[in-house]
């Protein structure tokens, strides 16, 4: 998604997860008026099933349906799973409508649940940053005390100065800002790496996971974060991409699942029939 030359294996790896058929939830619903302030759901059949909200990537521009697959992936291996859509840059949204409409689902979808908060690239700053809203100004109007349970970011922009750099996906960070003339005076309240460097922690359980030969994303993204974040636990993937976390069956998506559930653990959810094995099928 940016003008950086990358390997034929990455530019395979895109294409082959990018171009997957999109699946078609049981279930949809609405969290506001706008036509972008909607959601997928996948319902898991046990009532006690970890709620996981999935955030999509796209660098805030394109839309939700590229993670569907996914989406349905994870319902598979025994997860209740929403995906939402929200106001993006280039359109209705970017600052502040995007992070208005994901402090409004977090705020209201999980429904007073224990949830896990999930995001793949952009989706992944704005899981950081969910996870970080705590951290703001009691003036701020993203400052809450009602956090994620946990945060799982997949390969995610963490510092949107380094991502506005680097020129990734054609200036998306500036698109996602409104440019150059407040890019600096909003950073702080919506960069998950500015957030952290007084505080050290969000006091989320938080992982960062990624693959170690993700060419999409610089891997100082990643290293940059840890070394702030100071109780954040890292989960490295040798010979992984940036697209495979979200391709359903491949190793990176089983490690995102294996995760998930550890992490569900920690309130008590218990993972049915003890593995993924199979859950791509169907």
């Amino acid at each position: 998604m940016n003008s950086r030359v990358i390997s034929d294996f990455a530019a395979q790896e895109e294409k082959r997860v990018l171009s997957l058929k999109p699946v078609l939830a049981p279930r949809h619903g609405r969290y506001g008026d706008h036509p972008h302030q909607s959601y997928d759901a996948w319902p898991a059949e046990d009532p006690g099933a970890p709620l996981v909200i999935l955030l999509h990537g796209g660098y805030w521009r394109y839309d939700r349906m590229h993670l569907t697959p996914f989406a349905a992936y994870l319902a598979r291996c025994g997860f209740d799973v929403l995906l939402p859509g929200f106001r993006r840059s280039g359109g209705a949204g970017g600052y502040p409508e995007t992070f208005d409409d994901i402090a409004r689902i977090v705020d209201t979808l999980p429904e007073g649940r224990p949830y896990l908060l999930a995001g793949h690239c952009s989706g992944g700053h704005l899981a950081l940053w969910c996870a970080a809203r705590g951290l703001l100004p009691e003036g701020s109007r993203w400052h809450t005390g009602r956090l994620p349970t946990g945060v799982l970011a997949l390969a995610p922009i963490t510092d949107l100065t380094a991502t506005r750099r680097d020129g990734l996906s054609n200036g998306a960070a500036l698109q996602l800002m409104g440019g150059e003339a407040d890019f600096d005076k909003r950073l702080p309240e919506v960069d998950p790496l500015t957030l952290l460097r007084e505080a050290g922690t969000t006091g989320v359980p938080t992982v960062l996971l990624h693959g170690a030969v993700d060419e999409e994303v610089p891997l100082t993204q990643f290293t940059d974060y840890a070394a702030v974040h100071q109780d954040l636990r890292t989960v490295v993937l040798p010979g992984t991409g940036h697209y495979t976390l979200i391709e359903p069956g491949a190793p990176g998506a089983r490690a995102v699942a294996d995760t998930l559930w550890e992490m569900s653990a920690a309130f008590g959810a218990h993972r049915p029939g003890g593995g993924t094995e199979g859950a791509a099928d169907g």
